[in-house]
């Protein structure tokens, strides 16, 4: 019988950890004055109706590409009551239905149909050509523009494209954001997917022409295209038109909207460009593979963190390379082109002999720790500081390890921050024998908040399993899946943030 996923707002009930745990976690859980969460728009949105229909059944690529039918869409981003536009095209002309889903539990559905568009008249449309720093920029003509209707809830939203023609599939994604208040902030890591994105076939942020050379500072991607079929780690079907977000990010959107966390969601866009947003939470997170961050994303996110906001990086190799987004794109629309300009912290042996123009600030001196060289490799997650409080009503002593949660990139190499702890830390191995570590770190802020680095892009894998997610195996190791302790030990940095599920006392 699977284990039952951990509901983070009681005890554990294993006889074993209540003897080695009781007296910790009967005071991490105590209120102070009774106090409890409001009931959150999240934990309402969760008691509708939900479907496993979100899930792509057919799916045919080729280099990547699902040529048959595929789309884009306008913006990273959009609020209820705007406006986003969707770019279609399909080889043969077919009618194509757009039926939309928003992502979260939903009873272990992980979606609700939200509303279904069209059918529409779609056409082939062109390839774009190569053009200067190798960019592919789709200027397709628009096949339909979405009022979104002002009662949707912010959250991941796919676009499910169904032909009348043929069998063939593909999604388009974006995110619904809000402005109101709310406990946390998940941002989505879309400029890592758009920079692993190789559409149509090789031009990725990593290709490049003769002489190879895949970290450069030469190479341009834009956003207006569709989402290939992701080239890495886990060969995901439903990776195709959907980025990395059902690959990484989709198990901890799954566990914070199941047990009602108040959460909110924003793109890298957002936290580039709206920095007096990120003071409407208490936390916010980065998640999985957030490896490309403006200097203007990095800004933001201190400036915040001095000012109160506590921060999960969830993830690894994030806050790794430079990228400015505000290149415009051929319609004259900012933050739709990437390209580096360096890489945070400066020069180290991967980046040595590239020609970048400038080097951001130390990422480790925002995320507590910093990408490794080699980034690559796997490893468990051993603990080096039970005495913690992250690790109350865990179990968990100096030693222990959490099997093959680290990889397949992580963070180590520590910075010197007042007050900063090592939780967890260990070696890596590369499938070529090259080894790193990693180390796992928690720091205060200046008022009473906290930033929390797991160090690894598996993270989410222990929070839950759910519909459609296919395990990772990368350098020879793999996550175990569904572990109480990740769920736990996320638990207790959010409530020591004071952030718990609606209606659970606050601490």
């Amino acid at each position: 019988m699977p284990r039952r996923p951990l509901d983070p707002t009681v005890r554990f009930s294993r006889r074993t950890l209540l003897k080695t745990a009781a007296a910790s976690l009967a005071g991490a859980l105590t209120p102070l004055g009774g106090a409890t969460a409001a009931r959150s728009i999240i934990a309402e949105e969760n008691r509708r109706p939900g479907t496993t229909d979100w899930q792509l059944t057919f799916v045919r690529s080729q280099n990547h590409r699902s040529e048959m039918i595929e789309g884009y869409c306008s913006h990273t981003s959009v609020r209820p009551g705007g406006e986003i536009d969707l770019f279609l095209s399909a080889q043969p002309a077919t009618a194509v239905t757009v039926d939309v889903y928003r992502i979260g539990y939903y009873g272990g559905k992980g979606g609700r149909h939200a509303g279904r568009f069209g059918p529409f008249a779609v056409s082939p449309q062109p390839t774009p050509p190569v053009g200067e720093h190798r960019l592919r920029e789709c200027r397709w003509a628009r096949t339909t523009r979405l009022a979104i209707p002002r009662d949707w809830v912010s959250g991941v939203y796919l676009g499910k494209l169904s032909c009348r023609d043929h069998r063939y599939q593909s999604y388009v994604i974006f995110v619904v954001r809000d402005d109101r208040k709310a406990d946390l902030l998940f941002q989505t890591s879309d400029t890592t997917w758009q920079a692993y994105n190789k559409w149509p076939d090789s031009y990725s942020l990593y290709d490049t022409d003769e002489p190879k050379r895949p970290w450069n500072a030469t190479t341009w991607v834009s956003y207006d295209r569709p989402y290939g079929f992701y080239p890495q780690v886990v060969n995901q079907p439903l990776s195709q038109g959907s980025g990395e977000f059902l690959l990484w990010e989709y198990p901890l959107c799954y566990w914070l909207e199941q047990h009602g966390y108040d959460v909110t969601y924003i793109s890298n866009i957002d936290t580039h460009a709206d920095a007096p947003g990120l003071a409407r939470a208490k936390g916010f997170l980065s998640v999985a593979h957030d490896e490309y961050w403006s200097l203007e994303m990095y800004e933001n996110v201190q400036a915040a963190v001095r000012q109160g906001l506590s921060v999960a990086f969830l993830c690894g190799n994030s806050v790794s390379g430079v990228v400015p987004l505000e290149q415009k794109n051929h319609a004259g629309r900012p933050h739709r082109i990437i390209y580096r300009t360096g890489m945070f912290g400066g020069t180290n042996p991967r980046n040595q002999a590239e020609p970048w123009e400038r080097h951001g600030p130390d990422e480790s001196l925002l995320v507590g720790a910093r990408t490794m060289s080699p980034a690559n490799g796997s490893g468990n997650w051993t603990v080096t500081k039970a005495d913690h409080w992250i690790f109350e009503g865990t179990g968990l002593k100096n030693g222990d390890f959490i099997p093959g949660l680290v990889g397949w990139e992580h963070h180590g190499d520590p910075a010197k921050l007042p007050g900063l702890e090592v939780v967890a830390a260990g070696p890596t191995l590369k499938a070529d024998g090259a080894e790193s570590s990693y180390a796992a770190t928690v720091y205060p802020g200046p008022k009473d908040n906290w930033v929390f680095n797991a160090a690894t892009i598996f993270w989410s894998m222990g929070l839950a399993q759910p519909p459609g997610l296919l395990p990772p195996y990368s350098h020879l190791g793999r996550p175990h899946g569904v572990d109480e302790r990740v769920q736990r030990i996320t638990a207790n940095f959010l409530r020591r943030c004071r952030i718990v599920p609606a209606g659970a006392p606050l601490p």
